[in-house]
């Protein structure tokens, strides 16, 4: 192992006591990303957490009384009943914790999950787009003016503090996933382990091989690298892919260049603020049919 890998473990605030974290210390973990998504009591009900906001202020401190410095916090927004000012009070409390990194997903409503089931009795209603927009708006303005890299659509970190897993997933480094439900990437194929614990320690590993061809591969590369502050770089389309894919690619681009939801530095091209609402919708428009 490196000497300076990074290895995250992810918990929940109210697993994170003082007895457990003593114990974490003997242990190679330098990284812990929190599950908090909220600091509201009542968004944390709602989604049936089991800890509540003290609990979750209180574990960023534990963490650090035991050594660990190097922290993520996950956020939630577009929560039913959240309003602006809920979504600016968490935010400040985030930020006041002084975490290096902070991710932000808003709420999908997950089949089989108590949300799911309120959203089908029509006992909660999804927030409008102009509301998520606004909380976008939001978390975007306030983590940059604290001095945090947008780096990535739902991820903000400060400078050093980057997840390592997370940025080679979207620059496509291969990397190997060790253990039950674990996935694989070469940077030819994907290979996803069985979730079977019991199969896995008998060695029957794989559950699923895909092989990825030209086309598969080049729409992969689209769709994590322009989430990113790298954004997408017609040399490496060309070097990778062909002259054929990076033509097509700029093609495809120039509308939204045209109208600056994308914007191109010499070869590589980003979304602007404005085209990270649009995001999904211009990644796949950019993909190869």
């Amino acid at each position: 192992m490196q000497k300076n890998a990074e290895i995250t473990l992810e918990a929940n605030p109210d697993d994170l006591k003082s007895d457990y974290l003593a114990q974490l210390e003997s242990l190679p973990f330098n990284r812990i990303s929190l599950g908090i998504q909220s600091f509201d009591d009542e968004d944390l009900i709602r989604l049936n957490r089991r800890h509540l906001a003290e609990q979750a202020i209180e574990a960023v401190h534990n963490c650090r009384k035991h050594g660990f410095t190097n922290l993520s916090i996950d956020l939630m927004y577009g929560l039913p009943f959240q309003t602006a000012t809920k979504w600016e009070k968490n935010l400040d409390i985030a930020l006041s914790l002084l975490p290096p990194h902070i991710s932000a997903y808003h709420l999908t409503y997950e089949e089989g999950t108590a949300l799911f089931r309120q959203l089908q009795k029509g006992e909660v209603s999804p927030v409008d787009e102009e509301f998520s927009v606004s909380f976008f708006e939001t978390l975007k303005h306030k983590l940059e003016n604290a001095g945090y890299l947008h780096y990535e659509i739902s991820n903000f970190a400060r400078e050093g503090y980057l997840s390592r897993h997370n940025s080679s997933y979207w620059k496509g480094t291969p990397y190997l996933g060790i253990g039950a439900s674990a996935h694989s990437f070469d940077g030819s194929s994907r290979i996803r382990n069985v979730s079977s614990l019991t199969d896995y320690l008998k060695g029957n590993r794989i559950a699923e091989y895909e092989s990825l061809d030209e086309k598969t591969r080049y729409n992969d590369y689209i769709v994590t690298r322009l989430r990113t502050m790298w954004g997408i770089d017609l040399n490496e389309i060309e070097k990778l892919y062909g002259s054929s894919y990076s033509t097509y690619c700029l093609q495809l681009c120039h509308p939204y260049l045209d109208r600056e939801l994308l914007v191109r530095d010499e070869n590589a091209i980003r979304l602007t603020g404005k085209g990270i609402f649009l995001s999904d919708g211009i990644i796949a428009d950019l993909l190869k049919i």
